[in-house]
């Protein structure tokens, strides 16, 4: 098994391994400590500028940025703040003991950090998304691939023996993630109908878990990824529980798939599709779908408004984790489908407070599993790119700012 992408092989052309010095702009900088400066005066946080200066109205046990180098940190901020503060933390610039506790406040007050005086000047300071991170047919071979043929062996280092990468379902409030994991997959496969001879179709394979699991369940599932990492390690374990001959793993992309399938099910992968493909994606899952089918979607969604006012800028997300993404608002998602397709809604649950747990435990084992991580080769800024990313995450469902939803349809018969 292949376990590293060589276009992403750790080391120094690694793109985390890029980052250099911030750029510098005195003029910038000072604009941006300001910002800064006005955005936590009424934070419930500690922040501690080296030197000793104190910012925040967080009382003592409030959570705690040390800000290590703050010469480099505004210059970061000024240079680009979306991308900016990511990279510092990379950088090792600024710190905190509990980073998913601290960026939670700064989550929940994300529209009003920047003061509204100065929001209309967005569209001069955003970085615009690069081109070449398009979702084309073969832009989103190269975002899937910098993400998911990373290291199989990174993923299975953080997550459970289910190899799942999406929200758990939490059954109860003691379940351990592989229970919560498998809830997840089988609410999503009961919406869809799944059980003895469904011909199902999965738009985005991850590691096999789903595909497994309704195999299981008896139906004859073909799979749909753009990795090649995934497709030969979702191949292995899906021959190694037996189900080799009810499950077709194909590297497709979803503009390209072929049949009528009784049930079409797609997690957490309308986020890599982009807001220009959304129409020509729901299209397709109506196409796919024999009549009377059924669709389940699991999908992160964020709310409207900051949907629309974010959906053209470049951030630390895009340029480190997910090139081409774009988190879709609930209203997006089921605009779209009503206006691109005939499919009738049949329901919708979101467990927002589920995923933060998620990324709690995956935040944790990842850290607890660094060392079996660095033994193949990747460095420290790997590992601060990681764990900002995760907390990131983590504090944005613990916000709200975040959801995640089952939704499910029904193509009229």
């Amino acid at each position: 098994m292949s376990t590293t992408s060589p276009d992403l092989a750790p080391g120094p052309v690694a793109p985390w391994d890029r980052l250099g010095p911030p750029p510098r702009s005195p003029l910038r900088a000072r604009a941006a400590e300001r910002v800064f400066r006005h955005a936590v005066r009424g934070l419930p946080v500690r922040i501690a500028l080296a030197g000793g200066e104190r910012l925040g109205a967080g009382g003592p046990d409030a959570p705690l940025m040390r800000i290590l180098d703050p010469e480099a940190f505004f210059h970061r901020l000024g240079a680009d703040s979306k991308i900016g503060f990511g990279e510092s933390y990379m950088a090792g610039e600024w710190d905190s003991p509990h980073p998913a506790d601290l960026l939670t406040p700064f989550a929940e007050r994300l529209p009003s950090l920047v003061p509204r005086s100065l929001q209309g000047l967005r569209r001069w300071v955003d970085a615009p998304r690069p081109g070449a991170e398009r979702n084309t047919t073969s832009g989103s071979r190269r975002n899937i691939a910098r993400h998911y043929d990373l290291s199989n062996d990174v993923f299975a280092a953080f997550l459970d023996e289910t190899m799942t990468y999406s929200s758990a379902l939490f059954p109860r409030t003691d379940a351990e993630l592989a229970e919560g994991q498998r809830h997840k997959l089988d609410r999503i496969l009961d919406q869809v109908g799944a059980t003895e001879g469904t011909r199902l179709l999965e738009v985005g394979t991850g590691w096999g878990s789903l595909a497994i699991r309704a195999a299981e369940r008896g139906a004859q599932v073909t799979t749909l990824t753009l990795s090649a990492e995934q497709k030969e390690l979702a191949e292995k374990r899906i021959c190694e529980a037996g189900l080799g001959d009810r499950v077709d793993v194909q590297l497709r992309d979803y503009r390209h798939a072929e049949g009528s399938y009784d049930a079409v099910v797609s997690v957490e992968m309308i986020e890599a599709v982009g807001s220009e493909y959304w129409p020509g994606y729901f299209a397709a899952l109506d196409r796919l779908l024999a009549p009377g089918g059924r669709l389940g979607l699991q999908v992160i969604t964020m709310p409207h408004d900051r949907m629309l006012a974010s959906r053209r800028s470049h951030t630390w997300i895009h340029k480190y984790v997910f090139p081409g993404g774009e988190i879709p608002s609930l209203r997006a998602v089921e605009d779209t489908a009503r206006e691109h397709t005939g499919l009738l809604g049949t329901g919708r649950c979101s467990f927002g407070p589920d995923y933060a747990r998620t990324l709690r435990i995956w935040r944790e084992t990842f850290l607890l599993r660094w060392n079996d991580i660095a033994a193949h080769g990747f460095s420290e800024r790997f590992r601060r790119m990681w764990e900002f990313y995760l907390a990131y995450s983590e504090a944005g469902f613990r916000a709200g700012y975040l959801d995640v939803w089952q939704l499910g349809f029904r193509k009229p018969s």
